[in-house]
Parts: C-alpha cells; sequence; structure tokens
C-alpha cells in the first residue's frame, strides 16, 4: 500500500515538471502527506492539464457518506477496471500525483523505511480523482494512489507498491482511453532504479512534518 509520502518540491518546478496550468496559489511542502489532508495532482480538464488541490482518500461519485474516502486511499490495480468504486474514475478520471518519495513499515518491527528513485528528484504516481456532491450543493475533489505487486526491491519491505509512472508514460496515463493500455501502465517500477533507507519513527505522527523526517538511520 501506500500511506504516507513526501511532496516538498515547489510548486513551480511541479508546473515545469509536468508542463501543466496553475490552479494552485500556493503549496507548502509536505514531508509527511497523509490521508485526508490536501495535495496536489494532475489532471486533465478540457484537454489541458492543471494542477488541482484535491483530498487523499476517494468518494465515489454515488456514496452517501464521505468517511468511505478513508478506507480508498489506495486502488488495487488488479481490480481497478471490475470495482464499481473505481471503474468510473479509471476510464474516464485519471491523474498524476507529484512526488519526492514515500514511505513503508517493515513489520514485524513496523521500522519506517524512506523509498525513492534514483535518477530524477520527482516522480508521479498513476491516481483516480472523483467529484462528490453533497446534499447541500457543495461538492469536493478526491484521489486514490493506485498500488500494483512489488518489484525485488520493495518485496524486501511490503507485498504491495504505488504505481510509479516513467516519464514516457505520465502523458499515456492521461490521454489514453483503452483499459488494456491503461492496465498495462500499472506495473512494479524497475527496482535497480529505485532506493530505500531506514528512518526515524517520528513519521509514525502526521503531525510531525519536516525535512529531518528523511534523514537516514543506522539500525
Amino acid at each position: 500500500m501506500c500511506g504516507r509520502f513526501a511532496i516538498y518540491s515547489s510548486v513551480q518546478a511541479i508546473i515545469d515538471y509536468a508542463k501543466t496550468i496553475n490552479k494552485i496559489k500556493s503549496l507548502q511542502a509536505n514531508y509527511n502527506a497523509a490521508p485526508g489532508q490536501i495535495i496536489p495532482i494532475v489532471m486533465l480538464d478540457q484537454g489541458e492539464k492543471i494542477l488541482e488541490p484535491v483530498k487523499w482518500g476517494l468518494i465515489p461519485f454515488w456514496a452517501k457518506d464521505p468517511k468511505i474516502g478513508y478506507r480508498m486511499i489506495n486502488t488495487r490495480a488488479e481490480t481497478i477496471n471490475d470495482k464499481p468504486s473505481f471503474k468510473a474514475a479509471f476510464r474516464h478520471r485519471r491523474c498524476l500525483i507529484p512526488a519526492n518519495g514515500f514511505y513503508e513499515w517493515k513489520k514485524p518491527e513496523k521500522q519506517p523505511f524512506f523509498i525513492h528513485l534514483t535518477e530524477r528528484e520527482m516522480f508521479t504516481f498513476a491516481g483516480i480523482w472523483e467529484e462528490w456532491h453533497h446534499p447541500d450543493g457543495s461538492s469536493l475533489r478526491t484521489c486514490s494512489i493506485i498500488t500494483t505487486v512489488p518489484n525485488r526491491i520493495m518485496r524486501e519491505i511490503h507485498d504491495r507498491m504505488p504505481v510509479i509512472l516513467t516519464t514516457e508514460n505520465e502523458e499515456n496515463w492521461l490521454q489514453q482511453n483503452e483499459p488494456k493500455e491503461l492496465l498495462n501502465l500499472l506495473a512494479p517500477y524497475n527496482s535497480d532504479d529505485m532506493e530505500f533507507y531506514p528512518i526515524s519513527k517520528a513519521v509514525n505522527s502526521y503531525q510531525n512534518n519536516s525535512a529531518e523526517l528523511l534523514e537516514r538511520i543506522n539500525l
């Protein structure tokens, strides 16, 4: 799964990376992004890429209780095209979720690790988004990070990993309309281009949010 990640690059860096139209005025570095928080995503709006702030935790458009979003922070690639909660968003509302790295906990010690790419500081998770309408007339946009089976390096920590898109596949994820082709993009990232290291258990609390969380510790 993917329950925490870091996005500390500036708004301008994200705009430059994804070549988007900006809809976020400012973005505070978040070294411990957690479910329920507002995070930036790149989505298509009338054929143009925009940077949009949304809540992490997908609320299907048909849901009656918005609390369901806390159970849908991740979406399994194996069932995304079948389950009613995700199928419509997979077909029509896909997004890129910028990140600099993510966290995972290894059992049984529940030791946290920071995982990042070696060849680029910023990358994107494959995601889906939805717009939920409240009975009072207000609306809320939410998103979910897609997960898949682990690659060689991630198997040392966990049995799932977020789908990290190659730069070549980011545009395909947004633009492609064939479900079979889209599913082919939801593969484990090349383990040779990833690394991880142990960090402090201070990351366990989402209230801790500073660059110190990224510091390597000795076990």
